[in-house]
């Protein structure tokens, strides 16, 4: 149920995030190579450039240094932090509260995004959360991304997440929080991961997926179709499907847009058989792509539910 006051009718500033991502989704898209002659160039690619390829921190455009922030979007009470991880780099981030009825919300919404863009470009997303759902939202900005210092991997971003959900444990504020890990794209592989370690500690009541992919080396072969031999090369796995059932303790929700460009629907769907734990919703979006699923009908009133039902009265 949505909070007294809340709306469903902000198309425009989730217009604007869709569109903006819009403009970078084609760049996992490489052109196909038809040529078996330029084998060589999908090896090299795949190979040596494929973070840059995976993590296109830099688009759009100045995405490195314009963050948009949240008072730019009718956000008032927030914080900017600079969260420093136990290998020296430096994490920017947005702590965002949600007040109703004169208190504040006892749960909080860890919120990672796509491979591409900052944390700035999904605060129309994290209003909704706020307004709609209720929840405090905390966006972390992976290392290499937006002010974040660092380059981007896998291990690297591992270790970002961990940060975030131990600065929420570890501040006051927060630490009596239940938290919901919500990842979109690549921060579905990430929340994944985070959920799988972190499970059994009992501050983590749910987390959301969308549009997530069942690794980097099930998704290689849409992405780069003359490479689809050399997966083995990709040393940037995220293996969620063999993660994903080894959570037994969390609900999920699976958001999933049938549309979808980059990611096949039937990774999701696939992600959605395979777990295991007892509680596990699935909310087909019939015509979200992968970036406009936020704009379906049904998609933040399946949020809703599942947060009223995971989180109970902490929602607001």
């Amino acid at each position: 149920m949505s909070p007294p006051g809340a709306s469903l009718s902000e198309p425009s500033y989730l217009e604007q995030i869709v569109s903006l991502l819009s403009t970078v989704a084609g760049y996992m898209r490489l052109p196909a190579l038809a040529s078996t002659g330029l084998a060589a160039v999908v090896t090299t690619l795949l190979y040596f450039k494929q973070k840059a390829l995976i993590y296109p921190s830099h688009m759009p455009p100045n995405a490195r240094t314009d963050v948009p922030r949240p008072s730019q979007y009718g956000i008032k009470d927030f914080e900017e932090l600079v969260i420093p991880t136990n290998d020296g780099e430096k994490l920017s981030a947005f702590y965002i509260r949600a007040r109703r009825g004169g208190r504040y919300s006892k749960c909080t919404i860890l919120m990672f995004h796509g491979n591409a863009g900052n944390i700035g470009h999904r605060l129309p997303i994290a209003r909704m959360l706020l307004n709609y759902i209720g929840c405090n939202v905390f966006m972390l900005e992976y290392r290499g991304y937006g002010l974040s210092t660092g380059e981007p991997d896998e291990k690297g971003i591992t270790l970002d997440a961990q940060t975030a959900l131990d600065y929420l444990r570890n501040r006051a504020e927060t630490s009596d929080h239940k938290i919901i890990i919500y990842g979109q794209s690549l921060g579905g592989a990430v929340s994944i991961k985070l959920t799988a370690k972190n499970q059994y500690a009992g501050d983590i009541v749910g987390l959301i997926l969308e549009n997530t992919f069942l690794s980097i080396r099930s998704l290689i072969p849409s992405i780069i179709p003359p490479a689809k031999y050399l997966t083995m090369l990709c040393h940037q796995v995220w293996p969620s499907e063999t993660i994903l059932p080894t959570i037994t303790e969390v609900p999920i929700l699976f958001l999933s847009g049938l549309q979808d460009e980059i990611v096949p629907p039937t990774h999701m769907r696939k992600l959605y058989e395979l777990a295991t734990t007892p509680t596990k919703i699935w909310k087909a979006l019939p015509g979200g792509d992968h970036n406009s699923s936020v704009l379906e009908e049904g998609y933040f009133e399946a949020v809703s539910e599942f947060v009223s039902n995971v989180a109970g009265d902490e929602k607001s």
